[in-house]
């Protein structure tokens, strides 16, 4: 019997949490077969078979957490120590090794902040593993509240606001644009692309990546706009490529897609990275300003809030007009205050015509 481990899934991910298996315990399983589907950053990844044989033990059910290199299943091997060469990653196998409980890294971990003794819990999971669900069921029991890890796109947003909140100098300034001259049915998102475009050809520096330990900046030459997409699940960033260089009509077909592809949760890996610049449209939500997360390696996003009718001077008289309020967030190390106003000077300029 062979165990085979979590492989390598790449970006320098330490974990993955499991979605769905394929098999079940005495299936016979065939080298390349879809094993297991695991989430890591927000992205779905189908884990395949390492080998053909017969698979005797799953380790984990869905909602576990396991560390790269932890046993994942165990299997009978038909070829023994045959590898297919699957492309997810490195696939380390070892002989299985027996220990008193099974219970995954991330169980282990969760029973030592509850105070939990794995020992006195049978497991209901594969072959008697004990789950995340066991340990906070034995802590109620004991009169302990019990502490919800989170899950998937919630523990990505959790590891990646730490990351910048440890990173980077941010810097928010405010100001607003009247928009009374758009015409009815104007589609405000586009009218912000297009703005944050024409805003990045001016002032380059903002849309661009830094890197602290070397203290050095790439200005990118084309502009790849991530998009803050709230969910019931946590936040997604997907990115639109290009977004200088493409039509409107083309620009809101693609968002449309990214947008259904987040909500089935079968957006691809590779479109939730490397943004250059972000705009985050939580006006469609509610609220004015916002001093928003810089993620790095980017050094800026725009936030736009809610429409709203107020006084206003314009054209010399008071009246009421329509104002769309901005917040442009930029990490201080790599931009300076007078570049991220003169890009926001630019932004509003375009939505006022």
């Amino acid at each position: 019997m062979t165990t085979f481990r979590l492989p390598d899934l790449g970006e320098g991910l330490q974990d993955a949490e499991i979605v769905s298996w394929h098999v079940s315990a005495g299936d016979r399983v065939v080298a390349d077969q879809p094993l297991v589907s695991v989430e890591t950053d927000k992205a779905v990844v189908e884990v395949p078979a390492p080998w053909s044989g017969r698979v005797t033990v799953l380790h984990g059910v869905p909602g576990d957490t396991i560390e790269i290199g932890a046993a994942l299943a165990e299997l009978d091997l038909e070829d023994e120590g045959k590898d297919a060469g699957t492309v997810v990653g490195e696939l380390p196998g070892s002989e299985t090794i027996g220990t008193p409980v099974q219970a995954a890294p991330a169980v282990r971990a969760l029973a030592r902040r509850q105070g939990v003794d794995l020992s006195k819990i049978k497991g209901t999971g594969p072959g008697g593993a004990i789950t995340s669900a066991d340990v906070e069921a034995a802590g109620s029991a004991a009169g302990a509240k019990a502490f919800v890890p989170l899950r998937g796109p919630r523990r990505a947003m959790a590891r990646n606001m730490a990351r910048a909140h440890a990173e980077v100098a941010p810097t928010t300034v405010s100001d607003e644009a009247v928009v009374e001259g758009w015409p009815p049915g104007t589609d405000v998102t586009m009218r912000l692309v297009r703005a944050m475009s024409l805003a990045c050809q001016a002032e380059p520096g903002l849309n661009a990546w830094y890197d602290g330990e070397r203290q050095a900046r790439l200005l990118h030459d084309h502009i790849d706009l991530g998009f803050a997409v709230n969910t019931d699940e946590g936040l997604f960033v997907p990115v639109l490529r290009d977004v200088g260089n493409r039509e409107e009509a083309d620009l809101r077909s693609g968002l449309d897609s990214m947008k259904r592809d987040v909500a089935a949760r079968t957006i691809p890996a590779g479109e939730l990275r490397g943004q250059t610049i972000t705009l985050s449209n939580f006006g469609m939500l509610g609220g004015r300003l916002a001093a928003l997360v810089v993620m790095p390696p980017q050094v800026a996003i725009l936030g736009a809030g809610r429409i709203t009718a107020e006084p206003r001077v314009v054209a010399g008289e008071i009246g009421i007009a329509r104002v769309l309020p901005l917040s442009l967030t930029f990490d201080h190390r790599a931009v300076t205050g007078a570049e991220a106003t003169r890009f926001l000077v630019k932004v509003i300029e375009d939505l006022q015509k």
